[in-house]
Order: structure tokens, then C-alpha cells, then sequence
């Protein structure tokens, strides 16, 4: 995929399918965005660079402990690398980590999804640590990238999670720094400019 067909933030993310092993059900499957949006769900791409490797499994068992809170914000969330539906299904049952790993566990052994979303490393063939999140409508919302060596916060993600969820039922407000259910939105407007401190504080 040429550089121009990269998905960016605000764009719609062109429907696309995975074949996945599910961990919960010990069975492969598959992850459609077109069957995610027909469910009003909202999806969570969450790119690694391989299984069996020593950064990833680490960030993939940080993941588990907020699949559930992401399932209650209405997401559904795919891990996602450039191996196999088997290798994910070996790695599973072998790394003692991933023993809460409920989630899907998305095969992009061609690296057709990984480049839409600008991750794919053609000189390794491997996947850059990327987590996408992607609004029931079809509309990617957030993208955060890293290079192979730093691993990923599954707190801040479930936050970012968190603000767009609640921004989606209230389109005229936005979300200030390190914001939290139950804390000040900012609802844009002439008087505000120059004096966000002041809307923050009133």
C-alpha cells in the first residue's frame, strides 16, 4: 500500500477482515470492521511486532487486565501482528503470560492491515507497536505509534478510551489533558479564547 492510502486520524478506515484465533473459545475465527460497525461497536487495533518475542507478551497480558473495561465502554479489541492464526494459537498455550488473554488475537500474515494503518516495517516484515482506535462509525479517532523497544500503558489507552467514548454522546465538548470521567470538559466557544484556565476553574 502506497504511502497516500494510509489511514489518518479523522478519515474512515476502509472495511477490512482478520483471521483470528480467539483465545476464550480455543477456536479461529475472524475480525470484520464491517460487522464491528453493524454492532455499533467501536474497535481497538492493538499492533505488536511478533509472537514469541520479549517486549510483546508483556504488553499483550497488560492489555487482558482492561479487556473488560474496554468491553463495558463498548469496544472490542484485536491484537494484531504479522504471524499466523497458528503461531497465535502455539504462543497462547505456551507463554505463561498471555494466560488472561481473552481477547481476539488478529492474523496480518501478508501485511495488508498492518500497512493500511502505517505500521509495517518492510524490512522486517514485522508490525511497529501500534494502537488504533476506531469510533462505531467507521471513523478512526486516536493513533499512537512506537518503535519495537518501548512497550505500551494499557491505563492510558482505557483513558483515551474513556474520552471518546463519552465525546461521541457530546460533540461540543473536548476533553482537556489527563481528563477523567466526572471531571471539567471544555465546551469551545469566542469567550474561551485566551481564557481556558478561567473555563477550567469557574
Amino acid at each position: 500500500m502506497s504511502e497516500e492510502n494510509i489511514v489518518l486520524v479523522g478519515q474512515e478506515v476502509p472495511d477490512f477482515e482478520m483471521e483470528t484465533y480467539d483465545p476464550e473459545t480455543g477456536k479461529f475465527g475472524k475480525f470484520s470492521l464491517a460487522d464491528a460497525k453493524k454492532e455499533g461497536k467501536w474497535t481497538i487495533l492493538f499492533f505488536y511486532p511478533a509472537d514469541f518475542t520479549f517486549v510483546c507478551p508483556t504488553e499483550l497480558a497488560d492489555l487482558a487486565e482492561k479487556y473488560e473495561d474496554l468491553k463495558k465502554l463498548g469496544a472490542e479489541v484485536v491484537s494484531v501482528s504479522t504471524d499466523t492464526k497458528f503461531v497465535h494459537l502455539a504462543w497462547h498455550r505456551d507463554e505463561k503470560l498471555l494466560e488472561n488473554v481473552k481477547y481476539p488475537m488478529g492474523a496480518d500474515p501478508t501485511g495488508k492491515v498492518s500497512r493500511m494503518f502505517g505500521v509495517y516495517d518492510c524490512e522486517t516484515g514485522l508490525a511497529l507497536r501500534g494502537t488504533f482506535i476506531i469510533s462505531p462509525e467507521g471513523k478512526l479517532v486516536s493513533s499512537e505509534v512506537n518503535f519495537y523497544n518501548v512497550g505500551r500503558n494499557a491505563d492510558e489507552l482505557y483513558r483515551k478510551m474513556e474520552a471518546n467514548a463519552y465525546l461521541i454522546s457530546h460533540p461540543d465538548e473536548a476533553c482537556p489533558a489527563k481528563w477523567e470521567p466526572g471531571k471539567k470538559t471544555l465546551k469551545p466557544s469566542e469567550e474561551m479564547v485566551g481564557h481556558v484556565y478561567e473555563a477550567l476553574n469557574e
